[in-house]
């Protein structure tokens, strides 16, 4: 038996096992290095060359800087969630010029006007393809006013996409769905954001709110992690326009009243404002507990309870910090 036949033999056996899957007939490694310089497989564990005429499924071209390489690149941008179809359609630009940037002619610019309106309707032709338009839409809206990152804006727009596979958004408000998915997306991604404040910005109640929210974690089986206080102490402390130091005195109070137990059924934000209270104070950088809690979305009353719990807890002198 030659070498190729002993390679051949020692692939994989079953019917769904790829070709591409090896087992080394030397030594029996699954390991193997693919050297593109020479276009060789070679096995990691014996150093048995398995094939030596692989083929470079690399650029032909050369380029030196990161401009340069996506100047040279053949494929389009990216798939967005954020866009009804995924940005994969055509767009015709609504400036009246050729390639060469001279003007249309007044025949050439009624047939591109005509080609355009075409365009427009070929892209959303459907009711679920309009549903879709107006969602997104909304969701951009809501993401530029809560300043919501891109990444966490994708999984906004996948959970909405996967809430109308399951037929959640019948007879139902898009605009609450859309404030729904944000919710949760921040939620998911560790970067929430108060209730309240998702609530004001899309224009529809609290409580619709979380009636959607609640419904896109039964149907579709959503691992939520656990509110923390720590997830919110980077915004307040940048609204309040105080130092790094505050907010790193405000996250060790914060884990020695999660080591007392204090954030069990509390919460979260109250936490967050008592501890940005207290931490303020014993910095010489005193916040008044109206300025705090407007931040925070908690009324004064709720900022003082969570004050007072966290000073007798953890043994803090009320007189240093007086």
């Amino acid at each position: 038996m030659d070498r190729s036949q002993e390679v051949m033999a020692g692939r994989k056996k079953g019917a769904n096992t790829s070709s591409s899957e090896y087992i080394c007939p030397e030594c029996g490694s699954t390991v193997f290095h693919d050297d593109l310089a020479r276009g060789e497989r070679v096995c990691g564990g014996c150093g048995l060359v398995l094939s030596d005429r692989r083929i470079d499924t690399g650029a032909e071209w050369r380029a030196f800087s990161a401009e340069e390489s996506d100047a040279r690149s053949r494929v389009g941008a990216p798939l967005r969630y954020t866009i009804h179809d995924k940005g994969l359609s055509t767009m015709i630009d609504w400036r009246d010029q050729d390639m060469s940037g001279r003007k249309l002619s007044p025949t050439r610019r009624s047939e591109i006007y005509r080609l355009r309106k075409w365009q427009i309707r070929s892209r959303v032709h459907s009711s679920l393809d309009r549903n879709l338009a107006q969602a997104m839409n909304e969701l951009e809206r809501l993401a530029s006013q809560l300043q919501i990152p891109s990444q966490i804006r994708e999984l906004a727009a996948l959970l909405y996409r996967k809430s109308i596979q399951n037929k959640l958004v019948r007879g139902r408000s898009i605009e609450a769905m859309v404030a729904a998915t944000i919710y949760a997306a921040c939620r998911i991604r560790s970067k929430p954001r108060p209730l309240d404040e998702v609530a004001d910005a899309s224009r529809v109640s609290r409580k619709k709110l979380g009636q959607c929210y609640r419904l896109l974690l039964r149907s579709l089986n959503l691992k939520v992690p656990l509110s923390n206080p720590v997830d919110y102490i980077g915004r307040f402390i940048s609204e309040l326009s105080l130092s790094s130091r505050v907010q790193l005195r405000t996250i060790e109070l914060l884990e020695r009243g999660r080591d007392f137990g204090l954030t069990i059924g509390r919460d979260p934000l109250g936490l967050a404002a008592a501890a940005i209270y207290i931490a303020s104070i014993m910095l010489d950088e005193r916040r008044t507990q109206r300025e705090i809690a407007e931040v925070a979305r908690v009324t004064e009353v709720t900022v003082r309870n969570r004050y007072k719990e966290l000073v007798q807890k953890l043994g803090i002198d009320t007189l240093s910090i007086s």
